[in-house]
């Protein structure tokens, strides 16, 4: 029976920087819930519940999530991270900013669908000449839903202006 050397059998912990800096955006988005929820008007009524009850609350339980994702980095409790894949990133992120850019100048269903025709590049379906009128025809249905039975108001373009 042989054992192995104890320093191959235990991992060495190590803190994660990552959740460090995950930790640390909880803080801040927190600190801006508290401090937004402390310049609303308390409403002295009937109820102990105003308008700043609510996001109190979210602040302080974020400071929490906070405080437990600092202990976990230092315990080490976090599972091996897969190795980070940038160019099916970089397609969704541009596929974002291209539909930001093009949302009031080209309308909702043109901008959308090349979001639709990016994102599916990210997962891998490079034929943009095949996703991006897919993405076009299911956007300008939503579209289609939402502003005609719904009464939304979303942006029009070109082609969301044939059906006004």
């Amino acid at each position: 029976m042989s054992q192995e050397p104890l320093n191959t059998q235990a991992k060495e912990r190590r803190p994660e920087w990552a959740a460090f800096g995950i930790a640390a955006i909880l803080v801040a988005i927190a600190a801006v819930i508290l401090v937004d929820a402390s310049r609303l008007r308390e409403v002295s009524g009937y109820s102990p519940v105003g308008p700043g009850t609510v996001p109190m609350a979210i602040g302080v339980i974020l400071l929490l999530l906070a405080g437990w994702t600092v202990i976990a980095a230092i315990r080490g409790d976090f599972p091996e991270r897969e190795r980070q894949e940038l160019p099916p990133v970089i397609w969704i992120v541009g596929g974002l900013a291209a539909q930001m850019l093009l949302l009031n100048i080209a309308g909702f269903s043109i901008a959308t669908g090349v979001l639709f025709a990016a994102t599916a590049a990210g997962f891998g379906k490079r034929r943009l000449w095949v996703s991006l009128p897919v993405g076009i025809v299911l956007c300008l249905v939503v579209w289609l839903i939402f502003a005609g039975l719904l009464q939304l108001s979303l942006p029009a373009g070109p082609i969301e202006r044939l059906f006004q």
